[in-house]
């Protein structure tokens, strides 16, 4: 029987050696579920054009969902930018995958969330490609800096999991900015779509909040966070940040919007700490 009604993760990255396979098939083990949406870079094909890198803990998570799909749970990919080709196969679908440009999905207790990659809705991504691909080695880099660092850590036994990248994101006000830049101009589109909430991914940074009375999500990532949300079986919807130590959560600075100039007040807190968002140890 299933544990969770639904779970949705994107931003794997398959095909990198920074995507964290192994953390991703331990979540999954432990969340069988009705429905799974796989919401966007999945499947890196920017980063598979400069070299691959496909490891077996990789191959086993797409033979994982296929027999997920194959085993009656109704799997969604909605592509994102670094797996756009896919996206002229929307209505169409690989088997029992389905594969569509969007979705609204309807929780268990009535709730509406529409569900998009999000690229649409990042200015640089939409309007300077170049810009973009060459953010996304720079962030490449610091996750693989990060890998490095983590091994020095353990070495060291110092406690806790600590991300290169996520502190770059909390320290640099323009990344913070861009980050929520991004969060009001989709949860203004999906005002307008008159649904409950969003789900997206895209920006790496897993996210539970409101914005103009929309319920914004993000999936995070499994480069860096090892995120993902699920939908309990009465509807409860939680973001979920698999094997990270409790003590990392606590360590983390809260952000509200009114702190920057230009953006609305309603609050985001960082993932770890958002009462949203549980730290689950495989």
């Amino acid at each position: 029987m299933p544990q969770v009604r639904s779970v949705f993760i994107s931003d794997i990255h398959l095909g990198t050696r920074a995507c964290q396979a192994d953390r991703l098939l331990d979540f999954l083990r432990e969340h069988p579920s009705d429905y799974l949406y796989m919401v966007g870079d999945i499947i890196d094909f920017w980063a598979m054009n400069r070299g691959i890198h496909w490891s077996v803990a990789q191959n086993t998570v797409v033979q994982k969902v296929l027999r997920r799909a194959r085993g009656g749970c109704k799997v969604f990919f909605i592509p994102g930018n670094h797996d756009e080709a896919l996206r002229e196969y929307s209505g169409i679908g690989f088997g029992d995958i389905r594969v569509e440009a969007e979705w609204v999905h309807e929780t268990a207790d009535g709730r509406r969330y529409w569900l998009v990659h999000g690229d649409e809705y990042d200015q640089v991504t939409r309007h300077h490609r170049w810009v973009a691909v060459l953010g996304d080695v720079a962030y490449n880099t610091l996750v693989r800096i990060n890998l490095w660092l983590s091994r020095v850590r353990r070495v060291l036994r110092r406690p806790g999991y600590w991300s290169l990248a996520g502190y770059a994101k909390q320290k640099v006000k323009r990344a913070v900015n861009f980050i929520f830049d991004f969060e009001a101009s989709i949860a203004h589109a999906a005002h307008r779509k008159g649904v409950d909430g969003v789900i997206c991914g895209h920006i790496h940074w897993a996210a539970d909040t409101q914005i103009e009375g929309v319920r914004y999500l993000n999936c995070g990532d499994w480069v860096d966070s090892c995120t993902a949300i699920v939908e309990h079986l009465d509807g409860r919807m939680e973001v979920v940040r698999w094997g990270v130590p409790r003590a990392y959560g606590a360590a983390q600075p809260v952000f509200d919007r009114a702190d920057l100039p230009g953006l609305a007040t309603a609050r985001m807190a960082d993932p770890a700490a958002s009462s949203g968002i549980s730290r689950r140890m495989p």
